[in-house]
């Protein structure tokens, strides 16, 4: 049970209905003796994107009797957990050319970006696939030891990777980054970076810095792109965002004043704007982020009243 009770609810890519067992995975004849039972599901990733039926909107997750031979073929292979007595397999497909060999994959699937087809998948399912993104991300970057250089073997049903020449483990890894929303009265701060998508404004983030704490990083981030000074600093909830490897933490954050710096080498325009204006956005040419995003949840939850 958690101390807290995030403010935010069923944020996209969380409630993922499969206990992670870290304590069996570890066991190396316990994922021998499952991984071939005809029951365990697989959950292939290619080229970082997630498959997906391509009849309906859902996730392709094969089970060992249909497809077990995709087992023998990926380049790595990672425990996703159980959910109830059936594993979840993890398995990367990204270095083959051609993705859609089995018949299955060929005649019902497609591989998609998650960020695409999460919001429109089962919300247990798209967290699924988050988690085996996330991971199969994590195994093509780390290859090789950032210590000494040698390769390194999986271990710890694809939890741990160990170097083969000077031993070190490497484990997942995570990037903390904070997201706010910047508000002071019955206005809040909007801005859109250079890469953004034509007409998109969203909220202010950004990475958290080795020696900060969270709320540090928000009065940092909103200071240096914005030149807006905060104080008080709320939190509401957090989500994964494997895009390629995020855990994007949510606050809110008041405004001291609503006099706008920009730096233009971070914000491309930001603008304050109230309630009224945000639900006819689109009349000022522009839009929100997309509604998987916790960006979208904060100002909702914000004009909501929250």
């Amino acid at each position: 049970m958690l101390p807290f009770a995030p403010m935010l609810k069923n944020l996209w890519y969380t409630g993922a209905p499969l206990d992670r067992v870290s304590h069996l995975r570890e066991d190396a004849a316990w994922v021998a003796a499952r991984r071939r039972a005809k029951d365990t599901r697989l959950v292939p990733v290619w080229r970082s994107r997630s498959l997906v039926h391509t009849e309906d909107d859902r996730a392709l997750i094969l089970t060992v009797e249909e497809a077990g031979e995709l087992l023998d073929s990926a380049q790595h292979e990672v425990v996703l957990g159980l959910e109830g007595d059936t594993l979840y397999i993890g398995l990367d497909l990204s270095h083959l050319d051609d993705p859609y060999g089995h018949p299955r994959i060929g005649a019902e699937g497609a591989f998609e970006d998650l960020r695409q087809i999460g919001p429109v998948i089962p919300a247990d399912e798209g967290a699924i696939l988050a988690h085996a993104r996330g991971m199969m991300t994590w195994h093509q970057r780390h290859l090789f030891c950032g210590v000494c250089g040698a390769p390194t073997e999986v271990s710890h049903g694809g939890y741990q990777r160990n170097c083969t020449g000077c031993s070190a483990q490497h484990f997942p890894r995570t990037d903390p980054a904070v997201i706010m929303l910047v508000h002071k009265g019955d206005n809040c701060l909007l801005g859109r970076t250079h890469h953004f998508p034509r007409r998109i404004y969203s909220t202010l983030a950004g990475f958290v810095e080795p020696g900060e704490s969270l709320e540090e990083a928000v009065a940092r981030e909103v200071f240096e792109e914005a030149g807006v000074t905060v104080g008080e600093v709320r939190y509401m909830a957090s989500q994964p965002w494997p895009f390629p490897s995020s855990l994007m933490l949510g606050f809110h954050a008041e405004a001291e004043a609503m006099e706008l710096n920009i730096d233009p080498k971070e914000l491309e325009d930001a603008r304050w704007m109230t309630r009224e204006q945000i639900g006819r956005i689109e009349e000022f040419d522009m839009e929100l982020p997309r509604r998987d995003s916790i960006a979208w949840r904060l100002v909702k939850a914000w004009m909501d009243g929250f």
